[in-house]
């Protein structure tokens, strides 16, 4: 994320307390990226992880140890003592250390299992990462599309209420109807329900957005300029499918490289074969030694005596329990299947998934185009109708139509535009794209390729 934006950023969450800001979308996903609970959970499941590396890399070392002690005797064999005396006080200080030699390579795989813990921790928050941008982006794209639909039923509203003053001037002359009328009344009271609904959708949407962000006022968006967008619209809305197919293969190379649910499945499943050698390793012996030697030795009569004597051991363990071994070996490698199984399985999640985001973008590109033409022919259409309906050559019922026509062609292009916009942004989720103008550009160098 550039700094000056996260900087904006941070001033305007304080100041958005108290005063009502005007936000763009990249400012947007980093407020949301500063309010994540998911991703600062992930981002301290990674530093212990990377803790737990550094621990199990000190149980690869010996074991040193340093004890103290110190006593008197209390009785002896002729009973207890009138008076303790200090003769029979003593105090030692000792020393040991210890160190497993060799314990079948265990040492060794926990140590890879360890750094495969970590970096899947790794892929995970990176995961979240783009899961919280694409949630930044649905939601602000949520917010502009309700403040489209209700401004729509505004314009609707207004319209039902010109008709309605109309139709009291034909009453009176007697151009209308009582039926009619009826029939405008009720289309005005109508779109009031239709504009009262589109509040209460906005509102949500800003509800939703707030929490996001974590904001207490209702932030101002920026409109989304999609004339930038104008070209790749036309060349998805032209494509065919040999150009669609060649797109799917140079994304879906991206992916592969990239995409963290990928990468962690792949993770896992070499997590999963690594257990099933650990597993294994507890057919091998266990060969320890320790050391231990005392530093010196006191008494009250005797003073400092130093070093005093010292012992080493050797120790092996063999196992005897194979049958329990064999029975955890073949648990880890029912999991390797199962790890295996999920790999195919997120592989095939993604596969899908993208090849439906580019039918979604191509279909998107169509609608876009079509929707712009529909609401132009929609709109000549409602000038026409509305003039008739001054001079009483339509009815009321006409009127509404035309409106209806023109609404529902204003929603369908808002929907349209900004599910376009939605998929791109889920595309350069899944392909850990870093700026959406990088996605842009691989689609749009792709499709105009001979």
């Amino acid at each position: 994320m550039n700094k000056v934006v996260m900087l904006f950023c941070l001033f305007f969450f304080a100041s958005s307390q108290v005063f009502a800001i005007t936000i763009n979308l990249e400012q947007a996903r980093v407020l949301a990226l500063l309010n994540s609970r998911s991703l600062a959970r992930y981002n301290l499941a990674i530093r212990d992880n990377l803790l737990s590396e550094r621990i199990h890399g000190y149980t690869n070392l010996p074991s040193f140890s340093l004890g103290a002690a110190a006593g008197t005797n209390l009785w002896t064999s002729e009973g207890f003592p009138q008076n303790l005396s200090r003769d029979s006080f003593s105090a030692g200080l000792s020393f040991s250390v210890s160190h497993t030699f060799w314990n079948g390579g265990r040492n060794a795989i926990l140590n890879a299992i360890n750094s495969l813990n970590t970096e899947i921790s790794r892929q995970d928050a990176l995961a979240e990462y783009y899961a919280v941008l694409n949630a930044a982006d649905s939601l602000y794209y949520a917010v502009l599309e309700a403040a489209e639909a209700l401004e729509a039923a505004e314009s609707s509203l207004a319209t039902a209420a010109l008709s309605l003053e109309i139709a009291e001037i034909q009453r009176e002359s007697g151009m209308i109807s009582a039926g009619a009328f009826l029939q405008v009344l009720a289309e005005k009271a109508s779109r009031e329900t239709i504009r009262n609904q589109s509040r209460r959708d906005l509102a949500v949407a800003n509800l939703r957005l707030m929490e996001l962000l974590g904001l207490t006022q209702t932030p101002v968006l920026e409109p989304v300029n999609f004339d930038e967008y104008e070209g790749l619209i036309l060349l998805l809305s032209t494509s065919g499918d040999n150009a669609l197919d060649h797109l799917f293969t140079v994304l879906w190379a991206h992916v592969q490289s990239r995409n963290p649910s990928m990468a962690r499945a792949a993770l896992g499943s070499q997590r999963s074969e690594r257990n099933v050698g650990l597993a294994s390793r507890d057919y091998s012996p266990t060969v320890s030694a320790s050391l231990s030697t005392g530093l010196f030795y006191y008494t009250i009569n005797g003073g400092f005596e130093p070093l005093g004597r010292g012992a080493l051991s050797l120790s092996v363990r063999f196992p005897v329990d194979f049958w329990v071994t064999a029975a955890n070996v073949e648990r880890q490698r029912i999991a390797r299947e199962q790890a295996a199984l999920d790999h195919l399985s997120t592989i095939s999640s993604i596969d899908m998934e993208l090849r439906t985001l580019i039918l979604d973008l191509v279909s998107n590109a169509g609608m876009i185009l079509s929707s712009r033409r529909a609401l132009d022919y929609a709109l000549m259409h409602f000038d026409f109708v509305l003039e008739l309906y001054r001079l009483a050559g339509s009815s009321p019922g006409d009127l509404s139509d035309a409106e209806t026509l023109v609404r529902n062609s204003r929603n369908q292009l808002s929907r349209s535009q900004f599910s376009f916009l939605t998929g791109l942004s889920r595309i350069r989720s899944i392909g850990v794209f870093d700026t959406d103008e990088e996605i842009t550009a691989l689609i749009t160098s792709v499709l105009e390729q001979p």
